[in-house]
C-alpha cells in the first residue's frame, strides 16, 4: 500500500492543507503506475478532497455556496471507484467481508474477489433515501435477473459462489449515489475466484441458448414456491403455484418441440421432451387437487419428472454443463419446507450485500 497515498488522504480529509495533499496525490499516483503498488483509490481521494478543500476556501473568500462544492465532489469522485459489468476485482482487505473504499481491477483470469456481472438505477432514485431494507428487497430480485443474463447456465458453474452488491448508503446517497452493483463472490466471502463466470448468450450456440432459454421456464417456476411450511397450510397457494408449474413447462417443450435439433442431440431432446410432458399433466392435476394428500400424490410425481438427471443425456449432447447445482441434487422435502426451492437455492437467499462506504463510492460492510 503507498505511504503516499494514504498522507495524500490524509491531508485531504484535513482540509487545511488542501495544496499538500493535491501535489502528495499526483505524485503517489505517478509512482504506483511505475511501481504497481496498491491504493490508488485512496490517491484520487486525496486529491478529490485537497481540491474540495482548494474551491472551499476559494468560495469562503469570493462568498460561494456549499450546493456548489458539494456537486464538484460528486461529479469528480463518483467515476472513481466504477465496477463494470465483466470487471474482476480485488478489496486490500481480501474478500468480500468488512469496509473497504477501494478496489483494484485485475484481469479474471487472476485470482480476484469479486466478478461484477451488472448494475442498475435505484427505483424511487429522484426522492429520498429509500431505506436499506427497501434497496436489498430490491436487489434480490433484480440481481437474480441479472445473473440469469450473464451466466445463462447454472450448471457450468461452481458450487461455491454467491451473489452480493454494492449499495448506495444514506450517506452516498446525499452525494447522488444512485446505482446498484450486482457481483459474484465465493459462499464464504474470502476465498477468491479464480476465470471469468461469464456465461451469456453471445457465448452460446444458437441451440445451446435455445435449450437454456426453455429451461429458464422451469427455473422460474421453480423460484415461486409457497413460503407456507405445509400444503395443508396453504392449499390454494400450492394450487396456484403447480398451475405456474404446469404453464412452465408447456412453455419450455413448446420451445423444444419447435427447433430442429442436430441428429447428435434429438434422441436425448425428444426424451426430455416426453418427461416434461408427462410431469406437466400430474403439475396440472397437482393444481386441481382438492386436498393435500391428492396434491402430494401429483407433487412427487411431477417432481420426479423434472428431476436433474433426465437433462443429463441432452446437456451432454448439446455441450452444456452436465453437473446440476446444489439445489437441484438436493432431495426436495414436502412443499413449502425449502428442499424443492429453485434457482436461488445455490446461491443461498441472499449470497451478500456491500454498502459503499460513507465516504463515497467503494465497498462496505457485508451482511
Amino acid at each position: 500500500m503507498s505511504g503516499l497515498a494514504i498522507t495524500a488522504l490524509v491531508f485531504g480529509i484535513l482540509c487545511f492543507l488542501p495544496a499538500v495533499g493535491l501535489v502528495l496525490g499526483v505524485v503517489a499516483l505517478s509512482r504506483m503506475r511505475r511501481t504497481g503498488e496498491r491504493g490508488k483509490g485512496m490517491a484520487v481521494w486525496g486529491i478529490a478532497l485537497s481540491c474540495f478543500g482548494l474551491l472551499l476556501h476559494l468560495l469562503v473568500l469570493l462568498g460561494g455556496g456549499w450546493d456548489d462544492v458539494r456537486a464538484g465532489v460528486r461529479d469528480a469522485a463518483y467515476p472513481v471507484f466504477a465496477v463494470d459489468k465483466g470487471d474482476c476485482f480485488t478489496t486490500p482487505e481480501g474478500g468480500l467481508e468488512g469496509v473497504t473504499y477501494d478496489v483494484d481491477e485485475v484481469s479474471c483470469a487472476e485470482k480476484h474477489d469479486g466478478e461484477a456481472f451488472g448494475s442498475y438505477r435505484v427505483s424511487g432514485a429522484d426522492g429520498a433515501y429509500p431505506g436499506d431494507k427497501a434497496i436489498s428487497a430490491e436487489a434480490d430480485v433484480k440481481c437474480y435477473d441479472l445473473r440469469s443474463v450473464y451466466a445463462m447456465d447454472l450448471w457450468a458453474h461452481p458450487p461455491d459462489v454467491d451473489v452480493y452488491y454494492f449499495t448506495p448508503t444514506p450517506e452516498s446517497w446525499k452525494l447522488g449515489d444512485r446505482e446498484v452493483t450486482c457481483m459474484f463472490g465465493s459462499s464464504d466471502g474470502k476465498t477468491r475466484l479464480t476465470g471469468s463466470l461469464r456465461n451469456d448468450a453471445a457465448m452460446q450456440t444458437g441451440d445451446q441458448l435455445v435449450y437454456l432459454q426453455a429451461a429458464r421456464h422451469l427455473e422460474d417456476a421453480l423460484e415461486a414456491i409457497p413460503e407456507a411450511a405445509y400444503v395443508e397450510d396453504d392449499l390454494p397457494g400450492h394450487r396456484e403455484w403447480a398451475a405456474e408449474m404446469s404453464e412452465a413447462l408447456v412453455a419450455q417443450t413448446d420451445l423444444l418441440r419447435d427447433r430442429s435439433w442436430p441428429q447428435r442431440s434429438a434422441p436425448a431432446v425428444a426424451a426430455l421432451v416426453k418427461d416434461l410432458e408427462a410431469a406437466r399433466k400430474e403439475w396440472d392435476r397437482a393444481a386441481r387437487a382438492t386436498d393435500a394428500d391428492t396434491f402430494y400424490l401429483h407433487y412427487d410425481k411431477g417432481m420426479d419428472l423434472v428431476e436433474p438427471a433426465g437433462a443429463v443425456p441432452s446437456r451432454e449432447a448439446l455441450g452444456l454443463g452436465t453437473t446440476p447445482p446444489p439445489h437441484l441434487v438436493s432431495d426436495p422435502e414436502e412443499p413449502g419446507d425449502g428442499g424443492a426451492e429453485g434457482d436461488k437455492g445455490d446461491q443461498g437467499d441472499q449470497g451478500g450485500k456491500r454498502d459503499k462506504g460513507d465516504a463515497g463510492p467503494g465497498v462496505g460492510a457485508a451482511v
